[in-house]
């Protein structure tokens, strides 16, 4: 009978259930990986409740780098961040096939195999979207003096972006605040980032905004009312960005 293991859509809860699943011995065809309030309950399978735990989390990390590689924990650990609600399954067949090989490090070369390749999948659309959050998030300075930025990511990429804003703003106090997953990534200046789930969040006390911002927000308006705005309409200023023979006569305009 197939053994279908509970847990919570985070990174302990998944890695906890492929613990569990890896400890009893099991093959890729009789177990899987579903999440608390999303089962659906199948025929002949048998329903587990994962005791999620760190340990057992620590284990399997342990387990990914030391037989897998860091290439292929990078490309987990993004995978796990994903929406997908098959996310599990994918990571557990993957590992699962990395244990059949000669070679595990070798594994995310593997991408003929279905689970391989959902993982490359996954972790490539997660990564791209932390990436784009990166270089697009703007932060607000809030009365209070703390830099806060509000994001709605379909992933839960919140580990990814933290570790880049502590390295580039280490001497400030900020916070990221994943509106989607109901996440806080924070920083206490000259400290390490935490993660803190908002079910404490008082919006009406800590989101008004300085008046130093207020001003750099009016500044930033006016910019683009008179001068971005006016500049896409000038077909000369277009024109500059156009490949010379795509260039049309600029008499025309004058």
């Amino acid at each position: 009978m197939k053994t279908i293991y509970i847990c919570s859509d985070t990174i302990t809860g998944i890695f906890s259930g492929i613990y569990d699943a890896w400890k009893a011995g099991k093959t890729e065809q009789d177990c899987g990986i579903t999440f608390l309030g999303a089962v659906e309950q199948e025929l002949f399978c048998d329903y587990v409740e994962v005791e999620e735990s760190e340990r057992k989390a620590q284990a399997v990390e342990r387990l990914i780098r030391k037989h897998m590689g860091m290439h292929a924990y990078w490309d987990i650990f993004h995978a796990v961040l994903s929406p997908d609600r098959d996310k599990g399954n994918a990571v557990l067949g993957t590992m699962m096939a990395a244990r059949k090989l000669p070679d595990g490090r070798k594994i995310m070369d593997h991408l003929s195999h279905p689970m391989v390749e959902k993982v490359f999948e996954l972790s490539r659309t997660v990564a791209g979207e932390a990436h784009l959050l990166k270089g697009f998030l703007r932060f607000q300075e809030l009365e209070s003096g703390i830099l806060y930025a509000q994001i709605t990511p379909k992933a839960q990429v919140l580990s990814c972006l933290a570790p880049h804003f502590e390295d580039r703003l280490p001497n400030e106090n900020w916070m990221i605040h994943d509106k989607s997953h109901r996440m806080f990534a924070v920083h206490e200046a000259g400290k390490h980032w935490v993660l803190v789930l908002d079910e404490y969040w008082n919006e009406d006390r800590l989101l008004p905004v300085s008046e130093k911002e207020k001003e750099y927000t009016k500044l930033w308006k006016n910019f683009c009312q008179t001068i971005a705005i006016q500049s896409w309409m000038n077909p000369r200023c277009q024109m500059q960005h156009l490949p010379l023979r795509f260039r049309p006569n600029m008499t025309e305009f004058q």
